[in-house]
């Protein structure tokens, strides 16, 4: 819609502006971010210094200039819109606490991860002042431990994904996808700090939220399962390292066609660990079940195979 016809129907100032931001969105959605950049430096010209609005120009500059790769130009669009929102923290805590979150996912897309995170906890600290953001919390302390483990800070990561695990419950019930995904997560996190019986404990939990929101045969629960496998591996509890890898074997066979290659990685793996496991056995040695997973009972319960 043109500024012409909007003026007509009586949009005009704030509205007006709002509504060309909104219109340089869609742009971006569409792919045309050199008409989009177009659109936003005519109404960068309109805003008052310090406006909210200008803050919002930038974040959308920023989001067109990061998909076309210009990094540059993006972190400098990204550094004149959290200029603005600095001095907007005390007086509009709740917008500013959410466009930082959309401002650190730009960081992030131009692996500007050290500034991504600072902000998150920036947000996050904003946020739990705020009584209606409780829903938030999680997410937000959820992917600020993503974003430690994923650029090494292991150790600093654990505290915010447990924090994360224990809001999201609350806010979403316990077995939330999402719940899911933070379990993985530490896992992960326990696998890389040598503590795979942690790890199988998260994993094993991660695997029955999984279970039931997402279902068995979800890629993301398979890749689960194959990190429950692993992590009894690594400890050496062979016996369950292979029935969990042939919970993957056969997930991954009931995929079909589309599902080939990961089914012959799954065996692979699963031929590696009883390759491992007769070796460990010796003659003086009480034998290790090696099942013939088809045939062997075990306890359908991740999370108590894993306490046990």
């Amino acid at each position: 819609m043109s500024q012409k016809v909007m003026k007509k129907w009586g949009v005009a100032g704030a509205d007006l502006i709002h509504a060309e931001i909104d219109a340089a969105n869609i742009k971006i959605a569409m792919g045309k971010f050199d008409e989009a950049v177009r659109v936003l430096k005519d109404v960068a010209k309109k805003v008052e210094k310090d406006s909210d609005a200008r803050a919002l120009v930038f974040i959308s500059m920023a989001k067109a200039l990061a998909n076309q790769e210009k990094v540059g130009d993006t972190k400098r669009c990204l550094q004149i819109a959290c200029d603005i929102l600095e001095k907007k923290e005390v007086s509009e805590p709740d917008k500013v606490a959410e466009a930082y979150l959309e401002v650190s996912s730009l960081y992030e897309m131009v692996n500007e991860f050290d500034k991504a995170i600072s902000l998150m906890k920036r947000s996050l600290g904003m946020l739990e002042r705020i009584p209606q953001s409780q829903h938030l919390e999680g997410n937000v302390a959820a992917k600020i431990g993503w974003l430690l483990l994923l650029t090494g800070k292991v150790t600093e990561s654990v505290p915010y994904l447990e924090d994360a695990v224990e809001r999201m419950k609350e806010s979403f019930g316990p077995k939330h996808y999402g719940v899911g995904y933070v379990y993985n997560n530490l896992g992960a996190a326990y696998m890389e700090m040598d503590r795979p019986q942690s790890a199988a404990q998260m994993f094993a939990l991660a695997k029955e939220v999984m279970d039931v929101s997402l279902g068995p045969h979800h890629s993301d629960t398979i890749e689960t399962c194959q990190s429950l496998a692993n992590a009894y591996n690594t400890m050496g509890s062979y016996a369950l390292a292979m029935e969990f890898q042939k919970r993957v074997i056969d997930s991954w066979r009931n995929h079909g066609p589309s599902g080939a290659d990961e089914l012959r990685e799954a065996i692979r793996l699963y031929e590696q660990i009883k390759i491992k496991a007769l070796a460990f056995m010796s003659p003086g040695v009480e034998a290790i079940a090696l099942p013939e997973p088809q045939e062997q009972e075990v306890d359908s319960d991740p999370a108590k195979i894993a306490q046990q």
